[in-house]
């Protein structure tokens, strides 16, 4: 009964969401399992100008659009009451076919779908549209009205003081953006030194890059006291002698500046050119993070969430790595995916989640992870056996055995 007690004491503490009863064996579970899933269709546009001139047609889409498209989320934070904080990347995959983006984060309330009901959608509240009225950057952005666009930024990480300021990883720099928390640009980008994409504004030459396009800060950890960011390059550097090699960083949010202190993290040898779509903070030196690589359906792979700890390191000086979930075999005895939509792939026990760009990871409590997609709105289609039209983005929740002590 004390255990019983316990659970529904943090359950009810955490987000707002209600939570299942725990499984009676000791009150947690052997293995990773879903709990809830919530689907926000991905041609629910928002107000906006109409967007999407630019994208290459695909799945049935043909820009433009309508207003503002949700292209998926990049980035989730818990805003408490069973609401969060969710946020797109630059719109529609690269910087010259997204001038017509508006870069948001969107405030959403997900009614999951549990074993106990629940209608499975997403509400989408509100957003804050990021600007620079101050011409705090200084480079030229796409807007005479300075409301930033996925021309100017690709924001992939997102972070929220205790003060409501958020702070971005980016990965066009790729830089931190710092804004105040209705999206206002407070200091000019910062970049990490001696780090440069092919798109990065301020690179002296064409050939000048040192880390490849799109392999910026795709995830970033706050940590749990507020005082450091840790932003991770999502891949090898370009000179770097082992490819599979993603440098940890460290950012000191009261002095500003990067810090000398550095882990490397080392994906799989099976993979080894994938990709760490999110860095998520789970006490003071353990951190969870995605690793990923770049396909969908059938043909995915690799979508696991690995745990470290910054205190360990192996004989190479790597940090070691402990599986926390494989995300394409999440147990689903309670049918909580089923029944299946019409030409769905993946659902049921096991259940899968073989998106292509999952780089979504908010921890609930000490057993719940809360994982999301980027669909690259049109372009992923992993959900689909035909792959013939866009995928939702989806938000599920996954109970795994206890992470904390």
């Amino acid at each position: 009964m004390r255990r019983l007690l316990l659970f529904s004491t943090l359950c009810a503490a955490v987000s707002g969401i209600a939570c299942d009863s725990p499984p009676k064996d000791n009150g947690t579970v052997k293995e990773p399992t879903l709990i809830s899933r919530a689907i926000l269709p991905s041609d629910l546009y928002q107000p906006g100008p109409p967007s999407g001139a630019l994208v290459t047609p695909d799945n049935g889409v043909t820009g433009p659009l309508p207003g503002q498209p949700i292209p998926g989320f990049s980035a989730i934070l818990d805003a408490g009451g069973g609401e969060f904080w969710a946020m797109p990347d630059n719109g529609f995959g690269t910087k010259n076919n997204s001038p017509d983006f508006l870069l948001r984060i969107y405030r959403i309330r997900p009614q999951f779908r549990t074993e106990k009901g629940g209608s499975g959608t997403v509400e989408v509240l509100s957003f804050v549209q990021l600007s620079d009225p101050d011409g705090k950057i200084p480079f030229a952005l796409t807007r005479q009205d300075r409301l930033l666009t996925g021309a100017d930024f690709d924001l992939e990480s997102v972070r929220r003081t205790q003060a409501g300021d958020f702070w971005f990883g980016e990965e066009f720099g790729p830089f931190l953006l710092h804004t105040d928390a209705n999206g206002k640009v407070l200091e000019a980008p910062i970049p990490l030194p001696d780090v440069r994409s092919p798109q990065n504004p301020y690179l002296p030459g064409e050939n000048a890059w040192t880390l490849r396009a799109s392999r910026g800060f795709e995830g970033m950890a706050l940590s749990t006291d507020g005082k450091w960011l840790y932003p991770v390059i999502e891949g090898a550097l370009r000179e770097d002698t082992d490819p599979r090699r993603r440098i940890v960083n460290q950012f000191d949010l009261a002095a500003g500046k990067y810090t000398s202190q550095k882990w490397n993290y080392r994906v799989d040898a099976e993979f080894p050119d994938a990709v760490i779509g999110d860095f998520t903070a789970l006490d003071a030196n353990r951190f969870l993070a995605i690793e990923r690589d770049d396909d969908q359906g059938e043909q995915a792979r690799q979508k696991k969430i690995y745990l470290v700890d910054l205190r360990r390191m192996d004989a190479e000086g790597y940090l070691e790595k402990q599986l926390v979930v494989d995300l394409l075999r999440i147990r689903d005895p309670n049918g909580i995916s089923l029944p299946a939509r019409a030409g769905e792939f993946g659902v049921g026990d096991p259940f899968s989640f073989p998106l292509q760009s999952v780089e979504s990871l908010e921890v609930l409590d000490s057993e719940r992870l809360l994982i999301a997609n980027d669909n690259n709105y049109p372009g992923s289609d992993g959900r689909w056996i035909a792959r013939d039209r866009p995928d939702d983005i989806e938000l599920i929740i996954v109970r795994v055995p206890p992470l904390r002590p």
